[in-house]
């Protein structure tokens, strides 16, 4: 606190603005309206009670924007039918799932498997030639086709070819993979020991 003239002054946190009377009795007696319009809009007392509290807290907040002289009661009525619009475009969105059924049906793949087979993966990779390993990122990881990983490597499509397929055999080997439905649902993995 301040002193001025030794009258103590309020620190510029401690200023709170006062709701004045004359818009305290307006909101005060446009409530029950409000409260009657959103049961109309809503269709559902509890909803329409959360309604009202919404628009006069935003009233609240934004009493700054209110030009004084006009009316309040409009004012406040715009910020609720706002609010409901609001809502109502946000619910359209939303599922409502009250018993969890909806939850129950969603599945995630767990992430630790995939870390765990990409890690696998890489140390596999390492253990294959520098000329099988860089075929097989050509063409599984980046997508290249074999004309273009030929071009890149400054070798024949029929030798990338045969790079790639012994580097899947090979890391198939390494990974224990009988078959390449046994991988499991990391893309990379996949798509470097699919069959070209």
């Amino acid at each position: 606190m301040q002193t001025v003239n030794s009258s103590p002054v309020p620190a510029k946190s401690d200023v709170r603005p006062v709701l004045e009377d004359e818009i305290r009795d307006g909101i005060l007696a446009a409530l029950p309206h409000l409260r009657a319009f959103a049961i109309s809009l809503t269709g559902n007392v509890e909803r329409a009670d959360d309604l009202v509290q919404d628009a006069i807290v935003r009233g609240l907040h934004f009493l700054h924007q209110f030009e004084r002289g006009t009316n309040l009661q409009g004012w406040l009525f715009t910020i609720l039918r706002n609010q409901f619009h609001t809502n109502h475009r946000k619910r359209k969105r939303e599922v409502e799932d009250a018993d969890g059924v909806f939850a129950a049906k969603l599945s995630v793949i767990p992430e630790q498997g995939g870390h765990l087979e990409f890690e696998d993966f890489r140390l596999a990779l390492a253990k294959l030639s520098p000329d099988q390993r860089e075929a097989i990122l050509l063409i599984g990881a980046e997508g290249f086709t074999y004309e273009e990983a030929a071009a890149i490597c400054g070798t024949k499509v029929g030798t990338i070819k045969s790079r790639v397929n012994r580097a899947r055999t090979r890391l198939a080997e390494i990974l224990g993979y009988d078959d390449i439905g046994e991988i499991g649902p990391d893309q990379l993995v996949r798509a470097a020991l699919r069959q070209g």
